[in-house]
């Protein structure tokens, strides 16, 4: 499992299985009033089709970007910690792609700024989806 460092602003790319309660706990703060996180599966459909698995590849820039993201989130002066990860490789259904965590004073502050975190890492994250159908097709979508 990557599991961020604690008490710091973190972007990981990894092939590893994510851990949500790491990252919820890398952005503890004595500070926080309100720790956001979210969690992005695999789910088995994707416009009314049956998935049986995703595959993720990554530019080399893939983390560097993804620091660069969380570096901006956490420059807002009302978040205190920032982790986020993006899985590469072949995931199963149930599997989290996505991993992300913010700790700030107040809730609505995290609920905004894990919001933010996880639409700019869908935007602009160089990692390719490739799914695959029940029915044996498969596309790439979600590319930036």
């Amino acid at each position: 499992m990557v599991r961020p460092v604690v008490g710091l602003t973190t972007g990981v790319v990894t092939d590893q299985p994510l851990d949500l309660a790491a990252h919820e706990a890398a952005v503890a703060d004595r500070r926080a009033g309100a720790v956001v996180s979210f969690q992005g599966v695999v789910r088995d459909h994707d416009h009314g089709r049956s998935v049986t698995l995703l595959e993720y590849e990554g530019h080399p820039t893939a983390e560097a970007v993804l620091r660069e993201v969380a570096a901006e989130i956490a420059a807002d002066p009302d978040v205190y910690a920032v982790a986020v990860s993006h899985r590469i490789g072949r995931l199963e259904i149930g599997d989290a792609a996505l991993v992300a965590a913010v700790s700030t004073a107040h809730r609505a502050a995290a609920f905004a700024a894990c919001a933010r975190l996880v639409d700019e890492v869908k935007a602009r994250l160089p990692i390719w989806k490739r799914q695959v159908f029940a029915d044996g097709t498969e596309e790439w979508v979600n590319c930036p």
